[in-house]
């Protein structure tokens, strides 16, 4: 008979408990210990905590585990505020110390510049912070109907795309963070249950946007409509298509600096934390050094959240973004508070965006605030102009570190640094930082 060679299978331990020494927290905000010579990730444990875990993944380079019990607790963990945080997928760090979130985020930037060879020793600067509580103006809440049409309402549970039914969430604000209850009630009573989610948004009014899936029939409609009157809510119908109110809608707007006011569509992105954003609009002037004779190039602009409060300051603003809706709203914006210096005008700025018309103002500032993805593209072409003062906001670290290391090969060095708590509980960054050349 002949014989087969089979390989040795390595030994599976998931689902084997093993007791470890935390030392480090990784980008996620997870635990690192060691275990058979390789990283296991843990979430919720902190360094220098020991802790009996359970592996639940094995792959060839890393192992990822689940805490069974904290022998030696870090003096850094507290107890979190949410009972919901075991499942709900929201937030990150509210095991950890709300000082050591700073420093955590901190690392975090630090260690990516690091590793994309950044080597200057980083200006930091003291960091925007608000109330670690209570501060988001808008959130999206998960609808989900069972086969008996038992509604669940809330977020979705870590690493699934299942729900945590939610009671009450600590990091919205207080007039929208008990919505979830009388929000429920509504949900229960419907006749056609085929809802995908709703968009939250508190500004002078608390606005919901439902996510139709199917035509609102008339006795759902009515029971919106009597909602909107019992609970002060404006209820706006989302049916893929378009937007539409059940009743006269109402604007949507908020405050920026100087009694300045930004008016907005329900889908438009706006910055989810009002002090915060107030404080990050204050310290961009600040930190440019504007003056009346400045032309100011604000890339990503989108509804002029930067771009207004620059106007006041300087003689030109010219505003960019690839959204001709968010650009013709940010002209609206520029016009309703009365600045005549201010021009918008829809670009890709990931193409070539050269030959544009606006692209030959002598502008001599620059401020960019791009999406996840970051803004090397923008950059290759802005470095051809060699402008002076440079101000990048960053919401993603990474492509931030990326495109610091292009700025610094072309002769920029970095003159301040600072965090931007925007999102506190969250392992995300916001991030400022002032180039110059």
């Amino acid at each position: 008979m002949a014989n087969f060679y089979q390989a040795n299978k390595k030994k599976q331990i998931v689902g084997q408990t093993f007791d470890v020494k935390v030392e480090r927290l990784d980008l996620n905000g997870n635990g690192v210990a060691r275990l058979n010579n390789k990283p296991v990730f843990i979430e919720q444990a902190l360094p220098q905590e020991n802790v009996k875990v359970k592996i639940t993944e094995q792959k060839s380079k890393y192992l990822r585990g689940k805490i069974i019990e904290i022998a030696a607790v870090s003096e850094d963990r507290v107890s979190p505020v949410c009972k919901h945080y075991r499942l709900c997928g929201g937030c990150d760090l509210q095991h950890l110390s709300f000082f050591e979130h700073m420093d955590f985020k901190q690392k975090k930037v630090a260690d990516l510049f690091q590793r994309n060879q950044i080597n200057q020793s980083l200006p930091w600067q003291e960091s925007i912070v608000s109330t670690p509580w209570h501060y988001r103006r808008k959130a999206r809440l998960g609808v989900q109907y069972d086969k008996q049409g038992h509604v669940t309402l809330g977020f979705r549970q870590k690493g699934t795309n299942q729900l945590t039914a939610i009671k009450q969430c600590h990091v919205l604000v207080d007039n929208i963070s008990s919505i979830f209850i009388p929000l429920k009630k509504v949900l229960d009573q419907l006749v056609s249950r085929s809802i995908g989610h709703i968009e939250v948004i508190d500004t002078d009014i608390i606005t919901l946007v439902i996510r139709q899936l199917k035509k609102l029939n008339d006795s759902d409609k009515a029971l919106w409509r009597s909602a909107e009157i019992t609970h002060q809510w404006q209820v706006l119908i989302d049916d893929g298509e378009q937007v539409t109110a059940l009743t006269e809608e109402k604007p949507l707007k908020y405050k920026l600096l100087n009694d300045l006011e930004l008016t907005f569509n329900s889908q438009d992105f706006i910055q989810i934390n009002h002090q915060v954003n107030q404080q990050m609009v204050k310290q961009a002037m600040d930190w440019l050094s504007l003056a009346t004779t400045d032309v100011v190039l604000d890339l990503f602009c989108g509804l002029g959240n930067f771009s207004l409060s620059l106007a006041q300051r300087v003689k030109q603003v010219i505003g960019i973004e690839g959204v001709q809706t968010m650009v013709d709203r940010a002209s609206k914006n520029a016009s309703n508070n009365k600045l005549d210096n201010c021009q918008f005008h829809q670009a890709d700025l990931n193409a070539d965006w050269l030959s544009q018309a606006w692209a030959s103002t002598p502008f001599n500032k620059v401020l960019l605030d791009p999406a996840r993805a970051g803004a090397l593209e923008a950059l290759e072409q802005l470095a051809r102009f060699e402008i002076p003062c440079l101000l990048y906001v960053s919401c993603e670290p990474s492509t931030l570190s990326r495109d610091a290391k292009y700025l610094i090969d072309k002769g920029y060095k970095i003159e301040k640094i600072a965090l931007i708590e925007m999102f506190s509980q969250t392992k995300h960054v916001e991030t400022m930082v002032l180039f110059s050349r």
